[in-house]
Formats: C-alpha cells, sequence, structure tokens
C-alpha cells in the first residue's frame, strides 16, 4: 500500500469511528463568556474558549512556580471554568500539569499536547513516551509542534501517520498543528489531514507570523485572512501569543488582542500561560468583556 494510499485508509477509518462518538450538541447560550465550550470545527472536539497554557519560556515559567503552587493554580482555573489545558513535549511541564490533574474526573477537561517531529523516532514509541509522561490515558488534541518551514506538511509525513494510527489506538481523538511564520501558515488552508489549527493571533503582530518562524508579523491581514480560509475548510482555531509572549505589559493591550482575535479573526479558542490567580482572573474578564 502507498504512503498517500495509507494515510487516507487511516484517515476514513478515524472519521467511522469519530461519527459514531458525536452525540446531540447543546443550543449556544445567548450570551458567550470564556468558560463557554465551543465545538473545534468539524471533529467535533469541545474545549473551553480559554484555555491554560503551560508554556511560557518553555514552560520555565510555570516550573518555577513548584509542584504544589503549580497544582493550586491549575485547581483555581478549574474552579473558575476553564477546562482545557496544554501542554508540549518540549517543555518542561507535561509531567507537572499530569500531576496536578491528578484526581480530576477525566470527562471533566480536555488536554492538548505538542509533539516534536524529529527524525529517527518511532512515532508509536513517542506517543507513549508522552502519555507515561503526562500521566495519562489519551490526549484530547495532538499537534504536530513548532511547523516553521514551507515543506512542513511533506516532511512530517511519517508523524501525520503516526497520529492517525493512535487515534485508532483512541490514544488521540483530534489531530492537528502549530506553525510560525508565513511560509508554513501558508500550508494550512486546503489540507485535509488537519482538523485543528494552532495559529499566532494579536492586534499588532507581535510573535506572530511572518516571513520567517522568528519575525513580527509586518502583515496580520494575511494571518486573518488564512485564519477565515481554514475555518471555512471545516478546521477548528486555536490562537496563541495573546498576550505577545509576554510583552503586553498594558492591561489594554491585552484586552485589544482579545477583541482582535475574536471579533476580527474570528477564532474559536485562545491559549493563555499564567502564573498567578490575577492572571487567571484577568483573562476571563478581559475574555468576556471582547465577546460582549
Amino acid at each position: 500500500m502507498s504512503q498517500l494510499s495509507r494515510r487516507e485508509f487511516l484517515k476514513a477509518s478515524v472519521a467511522v469511528g469519530a461519527i459514531g462518538s458525536v452525540g446531540v450538541l447543546p443550543m449556544q447560550a445567548a450570551t458567550r463568556s470564556a468558560t463557554d465550550m465551543v465545538t473545534l470545527g468539524k471533529s467535533g472536539m469541545k474545549v473551553t474558549r480559554l484555555a491554560f497554557g503551560t508554556g511560557t519560556n518553555n514552560g520555565h515559567v510555570q516550573a518555577a512556580l513548584g509542584q504544589q503552587e503549580f497544582t493550586r493554580l491549575i485547581r483555581y482555573a478549574y474552579d473558575r471554568g476553564i477546562r482545557f489545558f496544554e501542554t508540549a513535549e518540549a517543555y518542561v511541564t507535561p509531567g507537572m500539569l499530569g500531576e496536578a490533574l491528578k484526581g480530576l474526573p477525566r470527562e471533566s477537561y480536555q488536554l492538548m499536547n505538542k509533539v516534536t517531529t524529529d527524525e529517527g523516532v518511532d512515532p508509536k514509541e513517542r506517543f507513549d513516551d508522552m502519555l507515561r509522561a503526562s500521566k495519562a490515558d489519551y490526549f484530547d488534541i495532538m499537534l504536530l509542534h513548532w511547523q516553521h518551514t514551507p515543506d512542513w506538511v511533506s516532511e512530517t509525513a511519517r508523524w501525520q501517520d503516526g497520529v492517525l494510527e493512535a487515534q485508532q489506538r483512541n490514544l488521540i481523538r483530534t489531530r492537528g498543528a502549530s506553525v510560525h511564520g508565513l511560509p508554513a501558515l501558508r500550508q494550512m488552508p486546503g489540507n485535509k489531514w488537519l482538523e485543528v489549527a494552532m495559529i499566532r493571533m494579536n492586534h499588532n503582530g507581535t510573535r506572530m507570523d511572518g516571513p520567517s518562524g522568528t519575525q513580527n508579523s509586518p502583515n496580520v491581514a494575511e494571518v486573518v485572512e488564512h485564519v477565515k480560509q481554514v475555518k471555512k475548510d471545516g478546521m477548528g482555531v486555536i490562537s496563541m501569543k495573546l498576550v505577545g509572549e509576554g510583552s503586553f505589559v498594558d492591561r489594554s493591550d491585552r484586552q485589544a488582542a482579545l477583541r482582535f482575535a475574536f471579533q476580527q479573526a474570528g477564532v474559536d479558542c485562545v491559549t493563555v500561560g499564567f502564573k498567578n490567580a490575577q492572571e487567571v482572573d484577568e483573562a476571563i474578564e478581559n475574555l468576556n468583556l471582547a465577546l460582549a
């Protein structure tokens, strides 16, 4: 079986399983809020609009809290209604997050992880290792992490197959990729493998997708257009860099970023890294204002 036909077979098998698990979705409330459950495109995956990110400075900001304080902060966010938590294999936080979530009903929250698509690694073994590190039986969402080249789609073919196989094993429920840089972002519209797109977004292009993976974006309008296109394709959109990777010291900028993301770009969900309860409360309030 050719690589392409194998991937199409795996996708079809996963899709059949997913259809059987989708139930009747509740009607959306008239007043939207940060902690509403929203559906990520055609994937059927439901998450809160606001996610707790654990990757500030690759997670070192969260890790510096220590396990006890970090667990307290995760539980505080959970009690405030945030039920979507994200980490990455490349961060220092997967184990800490797994420990913090231990004891909570697994069906009550969604866990997203991101895999490094390096060479010489068996995807099956990597996913099994990631599950052990996170103390989890499955991941609700798995993203191909830090895709930053124009040919990432072809370069990650075996990782895409690996994700599909993990979905067949019910170890991963929804798949996607996070991109850095316009050359990589331009490959997302029309991609049939993607169910979720993670795209950097704020009102002035700080730490957004520019000509390379590291530059700011000189053309926010192009990023927004790609967001709108992938949503038309049926993908869910999760955005990051809503506080400019910590550079938005004025609350007015943090509020403007959220307004822009939801009102102009039309993203489904945003992830923000927190280091204290005050930041959690502010983000919920800012997002509620943006949705009003």
